[in-house]
């Protein structure tokens, strides 16, 4: 394909101001219920432009569909992950296993401290386990039912859990993404984890002090007597043992032993189950159909916790909606979310207009600060259009090792820019599969929590100070 012969760049543009704008005129017309169904729509039809663009300059349907299966196998891993957090929802709800946690640490962290603690419990758990996913899925649950009963505002509760989860994710052996970053990059895991020290640690430090400042200079002084009144509740409806703690420490146990998200996570729901079989048999008879036997009530319990909806009603109205879930069903329109998501992705590779508009910012980079600035922006780039934060990892490293060789710098630069843009910023993307994933686990929409999620907001920004800075900036042929 000659030069004539592919798109431009404002070609390359026109399916995502479509996107933009009319996902604009969304929030506006739908407020907070996009993922219902429009913001799926509006994916569509962009990725129906960018296929009619691709069309245009004579890229066969049989591409462009090959494109677009490509782009959502890439998303099937994280689907399958999220179906299963559904159902480890439900189970871990009706075992009793998340209100004790609840219960737990509204007894032992002070209000003026929480934010902190989530901070640092979300980084700990994240490190040892390698997945920000499960860290969510499981503590950070918890922490937010905690918080929302201190009062604090949701997105501020989500924003503290998510910026721990995330520096954990980034900064472990264990993560797939701190593996495949210096993959891509050509350089090793340890070398990248230690390169990465320098701009992580003052963003995870510059969060902590945020979330602690704004943890002491609020107002408690109505606290108590709520979370009395949800402790005294939850007292009533569960029956509560430390041992039910022990399941949430097995499955960090279990992911530690390196065994693979999807197998550990269903295991973490099988046991919930067995300890809502054991702990609360109670629950299991409250939730239970009339008429029924007692073998046929709690297996269909046992299930419906796994696969829709369970609701367990308590004497406190403000715990009744946390005390709800919509197992592996109410993960479908976040899954008709990514699937769309992908398929626009899949249409804008097909005819190179991601690449296309990835070129033009690399040759505005001149110097080593704006080099790297461009890869930041680029990862951002992938992480609005391809959906993934896999994708906004390999791709512009595929894109950029060459320029960084060039212009003499260390594979391990790289690398870290990778994570420090492409990682962190997927989440804060309504549409992307960790973006859609957190919002739909945590019950709190992107836009809500993306101010607070300071960690991920400060990183790049640091990232991009200290290449102006040119600190530390390792360089071919540098001994050290």
């Amino acid at each position: 394909m000659s030069i004539k012969d592919k798109p431009s760049l404002f070609q390359s543009l026109i399916p995502i101001i479509f996107l933009i704008a009319f996902l604009s005129l969304n929030v506006i017309i739908f407020k907070g219920d996009t993922l219902s169904g429009s913001n799926q729509i509006i994916l569509l039809l962009s990725a129906s432009i960018a296929g009619l663009i691709a069309l245009r300059f004579k890229v066969s349907w049989t591409k462009i569909l090959h494109s677009i299966t490509n782009s959502i196998n890439t998303a099937m891993p994280s689907i399958l992950i999220l179906l299963i957090i559904g159902s480890l929802a439900g189970t871990w709800l009706v075992s009793g296993i998340v209100p004790v946690m609840i219960y737990y640490g509204l007894k032992m962290i002070h209000p003026s401290v929480f934010l902190f603690t989530a901070l640092v419990v979300c980084c700990l758990v994240s490190l040892i386990t390698g997945s920000s996913w499960s860290t969510v899925a499981t503590i950070g649950v918890a922490l937010l039912g905690i918080g929302k009963t201190l009062g604090l505002h949701e997105g501020l509760v989500a924003g503290a859990i998510i910026s721990g989860s995330y520096f954990g994710d980034k900064m472990s052996p264990l993560s797939d993404t701190t593996n495949l970053a210096p993959a891509v990059a050509g350089t090793d895991l340890f070398t990248h984890i230690r390169y990465m020290v320098i701009t992580t640690t003052p963003s995870i430090i510059l969060a902590a002090i945020i979330f602690s400042v704004i943890g002491f200079s609020s107002d408690y002084g109505t606290i108590e007597n709520n979370v009395n009144a949800v402790i005294e509740s939850i007292e009533k409806s569960f029956h509560l043992s430390p041992f039910l703690l022990l399941i949430p420490v097995m499955l960090i146990i279990v992911i530690v032993k390196k065994v693979p998200a999807l197998p550990a996570l269903l295991i973490g729901t099988l046991l919930g189950a067995i300890a809502a079989l054991i702990f609360q048999p109670h629950i299991l008879n409250q939730l239970g159909r009339e008429g029924l036997d007692q073998f046929r009530s709690t297996y269909q319990v046992i299930l419906q916790s796994m696969f829709g909806d369970i609701s367990i009603q308590t004497d406190n109205e403000s715990m009744n909606e946390l005390f709800s879930t919509g197992g592996m069903a109410g993960m479908l329109n976040t899954v008709w979310l990514i699937i769309s998501a992908m398929v626009f992705g899949g249409a804008m590779e097909s005819a190179g207009l991601l690449t296309r508009i990835s070129h033009s910012v690399v040759n505005l980079a001149h110097s080593t600060g704006s080099l790297i600035a461009s890869t930041v922006a680029t990862c951002i780039f992938f992480n609005l259009t391809a959906s993934d934060q896999y994708i906004s990892i390999v791709v512009p490293g595929r894109m950029y090792a060459k320029t960084f060789r060039e212009r003499g710098l260390k594979p391990e630069v790289l690398s870290r820019t990778l994570e420090d843009a492409g990682t962190l910023t997927s989440v804060l993307v309504p549409w992307n599969t960790c973006g859609a994933t957190q919002a739909k686990v945590l019950g709190v929409a992107t836009i809500t929590y993306l101010p607070y999620c300071f960690f991920n907001l400060i990183n790049p920004v640091v990232a991009i100070i200290i290449a102006y800075m040119n600190y530390k900036i390792r360089r071919i042929g540098d001994e050290k």
